[in-house]
């Protein structure tokens, strides 16, 4: 894993993932808080396992769920990026999950204002993003990056159903933002 950086905003770097990254990536995916609208939480080996396929992905493609990194200190914050969804294949999907003593410091708003740009800069037509009905945190990220409720439906993860909402913005909307 290289750490190759996609980005950087004003307080965080957005990078590929480095191997000294795998405890906080493992933490991230174990935490009850985190993980309870994103599948519960997965064991450590799972966590490692997945950071090194989005890793490769990332040099593949040139996108994906990366690391985000505080520019004060180098802490590990958390994860942001772009992935394409089986449900929405043809659409890009804008997400985030970041270490609960992170939240409510506008992280996930700034990161996701970077991929955001990004990829309307290659430019996609419309980039969405899915979040569980009750993770209402997530829900004004999205209405914060411009994202407008698209829909509600039942989705299946793991053999499990949920209810989500799925925000959306248009090349169109963002371009007239």
């Amino acid at each position: 894993m290289s750490g190759e950086v996609a980005g950087e905003t004003e307080r965080l770097i957005l990078r590929n993932f480095r191997d000294a990254d795998s405890a906080a990536y493992a933490e991230l995916c174990g935490d009850p808080e985190v993980m309870r609208h994103l599948g519960g939480p997965q064991p450590a080996e799972h966590a490692v396992a997945e950071m090194a396929a989005i890793s490769r992905f990332f040099e593949e493609s040139g996108f994906g769920m990366l690391a985000v990194e505080r520019k004060l200190d180098g802490a590990f914050v958390g994860v942001c990026g772009l992935s394409v969804e089986r449900w929405y294949s043809d659409d890009l999907q804008i997400g985030w999950r970041f270490l609960p003593r992170y939240w409510g410091q506008g992280y996930a708003t700034e990161a996701a204002m970077f991929w955001r740009d990004l990829a309307f800069a290659v430019p996609v037509q419309r980039l969405i993003s899915i979040s569980d009905v009750p993770n209402h945190r997530s829900h004004r990220v999205m209405e914060r990056l411009g994202m407008q409720h698209h829909e509600t439906g039942t989705f299946e993860l793991n053999g499990q159903s949920f209810e989500a909402h799925v925000y959306a913005l248009t090349l169109e909307q963002w371009a007239a933002r």
